[in-house]
């Protein structure tokens, strides 16, 4: 049943980072491909910095135990997503979503879980 509680922690974790980013250029109607004004780069990486630690922050609080683990995946899974997409982009098409993802977001996802972990081992 852990496993399964683990699985659940991590699923949710990324689609809080993933269905963010979705809206964020669907909404704006921007296209995350290609070049964009520095202000909109800045405010979306700001905005995926945030998501990527609150996908941490949860993945750990549903995991339980092991909360560094969980958000650990949540980066890995950020990550691998952003370096495929890297790998397959065309030639020409702009990168810098993928690059915030790996550089930035990522790692913002594994700061989320260890906030929490600080929180929860703060109050015991």
């Amino acid at each position: 049943m852990a496993i399964l509680r683990s699985i659940f922690a991590v699923l949710v974790g990324y689609l809080i980072f993933a269905v963010s980013g979705f809206a964020l250029f669907k909404f704006s109607g921007h296209d995350p491909h290609s070049s964009d004004s520095l202000g909109f780069m800045i405010l979306s990486i700001v905005y995926g910095v945030f998501f990527a630690a609150l996908a941490g922050f949860v993945a750990a609080a549903i995991g339980g135990k092991f909360e560094i683990e969980h958000s650990l995946a949540v980066a890995a899974l950020i990550a691998a997503v952003g370096a495929a997409s890297l790998l397959i982009s065309s030639t020409g098409s702009s990168v810098w979503t993928q690059l915030a993802a790996l550089l930035v977001m990522a790692p913002a996802a594994m700061g989320g879980g260890f906030l929490r972990s600080r929180m929860l081992h703060r109050t015991e």
